[in-house]
């Protein structure tokens, strides 16, 4: 006797199936067009479907757009994520460092993925609301290995090698950067933690901004003549910046 829920479930799992399809393809269009040559009717015609049925999973390029966008921003955060966790709990320096080369070698592995979320704008695409919270996986997984090593900061220990991150990181700041920095550290407070520093936020930022800068110029051709391969400088800039934020 089948059960109940047999076809349902069976039509579940065909329309996730086509949605990985979809997407797939999708991604292909992207390392072919780029974003902006994106298309729903070009999608369903490699795929053999019409395109109203393409709109049912889909009904525009934006919303095709998003979820890839999600994906990508889901996908380098769990990288990152996986990275911190597979390292030693109480190495916040290797963490961290760790973190890079994962966020890196995603982004060597997706080029055109990561072209999407931290390239240039799509014109004409605005990213809705569900995109925050994916988009948001990667800082904070930093944020989180700061947050670990604040108990570090308080108590004077120094595992793994870490220095004091507060006491490393008072650097004077003045408005308005040091009231923008202070709200965000009461932002990303957390119950039962020592609150971040807003200089160390600072420096978390920057040392962020940088390894983005450059990974995007290694995959967009900026090192072609000098330091290519990468790897030795991208190594030797981790490791300054990663002392820089206060993890010696």
């Amino acid at each position: 006797m089948s059960q109940p829920n047999a076809g349902h479930t069976a039509r579940e799992r065909a329309r996730a199936e086509l949605t990985r399809e979809i997407k797939e393809e999708a991604r292909r269009q992207l390392a072919e067009a780029g974003a902006d040559g994106l298309s729903l009717r070009a999608v369903a015609r490699s795929l053999g479907m019409v395109s109203s049925a393409l709109y049912r999973y889909y009904p525009s390029r934006d919303d095709l757009l998003t979820a890839l966008i999600i994906d990508a921003y889901n996908a380098v955060g769990g990288a990152a994520e996986d990275a911190i966790a597979a390292a030693a709990p109480d190495d916040a320096r290797g963490r961290w460092t760790s973190a890079c080369h994962a966020i890196r070698g995603w982004a060597l592995a997706h080029p055109h993925e990561y072209a999407l979320i931290y390239g240039s704008p799509v014109p004409g695409y605005r990213a809705p609301q569900a995109t925050i919270g994916p988009a948001s996986r990667v800082p904070l997984a930093f944020i989180g290995v700061l947050r670990d090593a604040m108990p570090v900061a308080a108590t004077g220990r120094v595992p793994g090698g870490a220095a004091p991150l507060a006491a490393a990181l008072a650097d004077p700041l003045e408005d308005p950067l040091a009231g923008q920095a202070a709200a965000l550290a009461t932002a990303l407070a957390a119950p039962g933690s020592p609150a971040i520093p807003p200089a160390a936020l600072v420096r978390a930022v920057t040392a962020w901004t940088q390894l983005f800068g450059m990974i995007s110029f290694e995959l967009f051709g900026q090192f072609v003549g000098s330091f290519e391969p990468a790897d030795a400088l991208f190594e030797h800039a981790v490791a300054q910046m990663t002392t820089f934020v206060g993890l010696r």
